[in-house]
């Protein structure tokens, strides 16, 4: 019988110790900045019932959301023949009720309702956790990939706008990523909505204008059209399409936003928060990103109300085409679970696309990731406890070792250490072990030193 060669679903993946490491030292990094802004871990499970994540992400998140067959024969308890004929949008309710998470925003806002009163709000949460999307896999784009979310909820304030762009900078500074973050603010994208007497159609415009990048300005305009919006409304549009990214907020940019949603007062509130938050940026600088306005930026979810962020890279020399954070604010998101009036704002982390982008770029540090610092040779049972106790002895003092575990030839061995990035490897023979010493190489340099335990425990931790 031949056998049956093992795959995985296409858009999930294996990680080698080489990309874990990797993986790792991205969220080493995002972790250490919301830690230091002073956010609070939680997670929640992988799977929501289906009911809690349908209807937050509009018609095309929806059809994207991972669906569970109810456990048992999900058949047991539905008429078949009645429902054959029924498309599977009615269906899908008969025969499941769970879903993998989507994103991590939703769960995290029924997550405050259920426990709201072991909450201390304002409640700023970081989560770090997959998520799971059936779209379809390309570059940069996965069905199945972690988030690193930071959400500050109950809380008004745009200092805390100002808190996530700062985080934002931090960990791309640290990643030396150089990158645009780009706001935009929804009540502004309402304003215009409404002044151009379309405001029930403020999901189907941001819909459409998140897609500009990638589809164009006709497709865009078409996909308008389709959906209904009239020639006279999509004239007073076409400017916000043509609309370029600026760095300061100045008079001209508020004179053309004025226009571009006339007296709205959701509108006029937008341009205010917005410029609230470029004052901000005015007071205290950021480090190495680049920060701008741009009216195009859209973000397709239902759930955002105020501010959006997002996050693209800024390097020429990158192909990477796709954004690498985004968020924003969210005035009652938990109230569709029974906690009404209650603001947040957050932002997401894509880390397996900040993966793709610091690989492109060669940006991955070139020093031992994997943390292992000496590999200790083995040269047969003579020097075995010898070596045991040496190795017990380094890791007591936070040295990350290990110990070749057969005797084999010493080429073996320094290929091992090669392959592992390991930078020492302590060789103990008959003549050390008399001395109460170790011979230590360097395997970069070739360098071998005859030192003393203590030395040796030295050299590690200082090198």
């Amino acid at each position: 019988m031949a056998s049956i060669k093992p795959t995985i679903p296409k858009g999930m993946r294996d990680f080698s110790p080489s990309e874990m490491i990797k993986r790792n030292y991205i969220f080493d990094i995002i972790k250490d900045c919301f830690q230091r802004f002073g956010f609070l871990p939680i997670e929640t499970p992988a799977m929501e019932n289906l009911t809690t994540l349908t209807g937050k992400y509009g018609d095309e998140g929806d059809r994207l959301i991972f669906k569970v067959l109810n456990s048992g024969d999900f058949l047991d308890k539905t008429d078949i023949s009645s429902n054959l004929a029924l498309d599977a949008k009615t269906l899908l309710p008969k025969i499941a009720e769970k879903a993998l998470r989507y994103d991590l925003t939703v769960p995290f806002a029924r997550y405050v309702v259920m426990h709201k009163n072991d909450i201390s709000f304002p409640f700023k949460r970081f989560q770090i956790q997959p998520v799971w999307r059936a779209d379809r896999p390309q570059k940069g784009r996965y069905r199945e990939f972690y988030q690193c979310d930071a959400d500050i909820i109950g809380s008004n304030s745009l200092v805390n706008e100002f808190e996530l762009v700062q985080i934002l900078d931090e960990v791309f500074t640290r990643l030396n990523l150089n990158v645009v973050i780009k706001i935009n603010n929804r009540k502004i994208l309402s304003g215009i909505a409404e002044y151009i007497g379309a405001a029930e159609m403020i999901t189907d415009i941001t819909v459409a204008i998140d897609k500009l990048d990638k589809i164009g300005k006709d497709k865009v305009i078409e996909e308008l059209k389709e959906k209904g919006l009239s020639d006279e409304a999509l004239i007073k549009v076409e400017p916000l399409l043509d609309f370029k990214p600026i760095t300061v907020m100045g008079k001209e940019t508020s004179a053309y936003l004025d226009n571009l949603i006339g007296a709205t007062a959701i509108g006029k509130k937008g341009i205010e928060e917005l410029e609230a938050i470029f004052n901000y940026t005015l007071k205290i600088p950021l480090q190495t990103a680049k920060f701008e306005f741009d009216l195009t930026l859209a973000r397709g979810l239902n759930y955002y109300t105020g501010a959006i962020f997002e996050v693209k890279i800024n390097e020429e020399k990158s192909t990477f085409t796709g954004s690498l954070s985004g968020g924003g604010r969210y005035d009652d998101l938990t109230g569709i679970f029974g906690l009404p009036n209650l603001s947040g704002v957050g932002i997401s982390f894509g880390a397996d696309r900040i993966y793709d982008a610091l690989e492109e770029l060669n940006l991955f540090p070139s020093n031992n990731l994997n943390n292992i610092k000496v590999l200790i040779a083995n040269f047969g049972n003579t020097s075995a406890d010898f070596c045991l106790r040496l190795l017990h002895k380094l890791r007591q003092q936070g040295i990350s070792a290990v110990y070749y575990p057969e005797e084999v030839k010493m080429k073996k061995q320094f290929e091992y250490a090669d392959a592992l990035n390991i930078p020492y490897v302590i060789i103990i023979g008959e003549d050390e072990m008399k001395q109460e010493k170790a011979s230590i190489k360097n395997m970069q340099t070739g360098e071998q030193e005859l030192l003393s335990i203590y030395q040796i425990t030295t050299k590690l931790k200082t090198n």
